[in-house]
């Protein structure tokens, strides 16, 4: 082999472990503030960082209530127009006073009977594993919230942040 072909199989050597290294990265995008919408957002963000995946969490309108330190650990569950819910409710049920509570109920003894961590819990967890916790600064404007109503660790920034992260990212996903 000449130098010149050795010097370019390096470089592409170099460009794939370079593109590998790129490959392991994840972003989140958490619009929904519920506490069924907060258990699969922090959930696969932890498992990823685990996973050595680089992980972001873009927290954008509703989602938002995710990272309020005075919302955060008391999410509900809504059961009007919620598919999920085990036994069909019809909408005129699941609108009475109390439906939401017990909801709520029902899905944090579920979680309870499987040990599974809190939402702050889950929180403290991704920050503990580096997963980058961004909070929309448009939405935060728009919505009237402030840096001091959510919890500490957090980023700050706008559609073009979660662009950059997702950029590099080879899994992105919308909840």
């Amino acid at each position: 082999m000449t130098r010149e072909e050795i010097e370019k199989l390096i470089d592409e050597r170099v460009e794939q472990r370079l593109a590998a290294q790129e490959a392991r990265a994840m972003t989140i995008i958490a619009s929904k503030g519920t506490l069924d919408m907060a258990y699969p957002v922090l959930i696969l963000a932890t498992t990823a960082a685990a996973m050595d995946l680089e992980t972001s969490v873009f927290f954008t309108f509703y989602g938002l209530d995710i990272i309020n330190r005075h919302k955060y650990a008391n999410l509900k569950v809504p059961p009007v127009g919620n598919p999920a819910m085990p036994v069909p409710v019809p909408n005129i049920i699941g609108m009475l006073p109390g439906m939401t509570a017990m909801a709520t109920a029902m899905m944090k003894n579920w979680m309870g009977k499987v040990n599974m961590a809190s939402i702050p819990e889950l929180l403290d967890v991704a920050l503990e594993s580096g997963v980058k916790l961004i909070a929309c600064q448009m939405t935060m404007d728009v919505m009237g919230i402030k840096k001091e109503d959510l919890i500490d660790g957090l980023e700050f920034g706008g559609a073009a942040t979660y662009l950059g992260e997702a950029a590099k990212a080879q899994i992105n996903l919308f909840i």
